[in-house]
């Protein structure tokens, strides 16, 4: 690329490509999409159970297997992105999806259910990686951080809609109609992409072929490691603190009867604690472009280990409201900081596969946690296996973080660091991530 065409490029990624919004509008409500497809199970184990007659375990079992596929997911469709580019493969992705959705919606046995929550899998695990970085390559440079809580608060968005779905769009159409009404946000997805501009950073650092994508992957290996075990952790804590916890309320006996906003119990709490892992993405992804992305994170599981006593013992519905909203905050709060964290430490030449790859390979070495969890609650009971699980994460995610590196505000054209000259050495946790390739 010629010298004009570097700067022009270096000024887009600090000011932002013109039609940006579009691209990180396309990559939040894509996000938000993906987890309101997933959480729909979540909701709907119980009338799973009884449409295809099998026990709780064969319902979870699926969403673990869900879980499970995202990495190939990630895999294939982050390739295409960083051969074609990023609208044309996060457009397919998100109408693969969609589609397979509607299909699991549709399935008359468990078996094809089961299978299209696997074929769901692979596009929930490729989206993450193409949305992410689309958005945070066309984002100006100061507001990555405040916009990556933004995408990821988008996960829990989804879990907020379909927490209200199955107060207002189940009872009145019935609950298989939650497998369909995404559709809608798919085409304005694709309406979005498709005027929005192709990613400068791409094309600067576009490879020749998927050979040249896949040999960049195994000569950085070392950062890939350390990020593997950091998403493996997180998504423990994640997953961990969310995916069960709808049926854990649902075993408290004095949640029977009980109202949150004039929603059942069940129903209402999870309303409640999505919107404070909103605002803990937003606020902690914020708070990471001052204080840096560790120890904006490090901060949020701080809050995560204060709110556990009411989260997991809370013996009141109050003490169970405040506990699971100061849980998400941090809990999201902590992961809100992610999408820029990933591809600030992503190689330029493969941003659409790697930072979605080592996402999704977390996701798939952390799928586990839900069977691990249940067989917990069985010996111990919920309060003792969600804390003991949820704690032993918590410190291990501090430690990671403690000695981890970072790339804060990282020019994904230059390569340089916020505030440093092109001829300037970057600061020292950069050289720490240098070591770790």
């Amino acid at each position: 690329m010629h010298f004009e065409e570097t700067e022009a490029a270096a000024a887009t990624s600090e000011a932002g490509a013109p039609g940006w919004r579009f691209a990180v509008a396309a990559g939040i409500l894509g996000w938000i999409l993906d987890a309101f497809d997933f959480f729909v199970v979540v909701f709907l184990i119980s009338e799973l159970m009884g449409k295809f007659h099998v026990g709780k375990a064969a319902i979870v079992w699926s969403m673990t297997l869900t879980l499970a596929m995202r990495p190939i997911g990630a895999l294939f469709f982050g390739a295409l992105a960083d051969r074609f580019g990023r609208k044309k493969p996060l457009i397919a992705c998100v109408l693969y999806f969609s589609t397979v959705t509607v299909l699991s919606g549709l399935a008359p046995t468990y078996w094809i259910f089961l299978a299209m929550r696997l074929l769901y899998g692979l596009g929930m695990g490729g989206y993450w990686g193409i949305g992410a970085s689309y958005a945070m390559e066309s984002a100006p440079r100061h507001r990555r951080g405040v916009l990556s809580g933004l995408m990821q608060g988008g996960y829990p968005f989804g879990y907020l809609m379909a927490a209200i779905g199955m107060q207002t769009i189940a009872p009145a159409f019935g609950w298989q109609t939650m497998f369909f009404v995404g559709v809608g946000v798919t085409l304005v997805i694709v309406a979005l992409a498709a005027v929005a501009p192709e990613s400068a950073a791409w094309r600067m650092h576009r490879t020749p072929s998927l050979g040249n994508i896949f040999g960049t992957l195994f000569q950085h290996l070392g950062v890939f490691g350390y990020l593997l075990l950091l998403m493996a952790a997180i998504t423990c804590l994640s997953h961990g603190t969310q995916d069960l916890y709808p049926d854990f309320l649902k075993t408290l006996p004095w949640m029977n009867g009980a109202t949150v906003l004039g929603m059942k119990a069940t129903l209402g709490i999870p309303v409640i604690y999505n919107v404070g892992a909103i605002i803990g993405a937003v606020a902690v992804g914020a708070m990471s472009e001052r204080i840096g992305r560790r120890y904006a994170v490090m901060a949020a599981l701080g809050v995560c280990l204060l709110a556990m006593p009411m989260w997991a013992f809370g013996g009141s519905v109050l003490a169970i409201v405040v506990g699971s909203y100061l849980m998400q905050s941090g809990v999201q709060g902590a992961f809100g900081v992610i999408p820029a964290h990933l591809n600030e430490l992503a190689p330029d030449a493969i941003r659409g596969l790697f930072p979605g790859f080592v996402y999704q390979l977390g996701v798939l070495f952390a799928s586990p946690v839900l069977p691990l969890q249940n067989l917990l609650r069985s010996r111990f009971g919920y309060p003792w296996a969600l804390c003991s699980f949820e704690t032993l994460v918590i410190v291990s995610l501090l430690l990671i973080f403690w000695f981890g590196p970072e790339k804060r505000g990282r020019s994904f054209v230059t390569g340089h660091l916020m505030g440093t000259a092109d001829n300037l050495p970057t600061n020292a946790t950069s050289s720490a991530t240098a070591a770790l390739r």
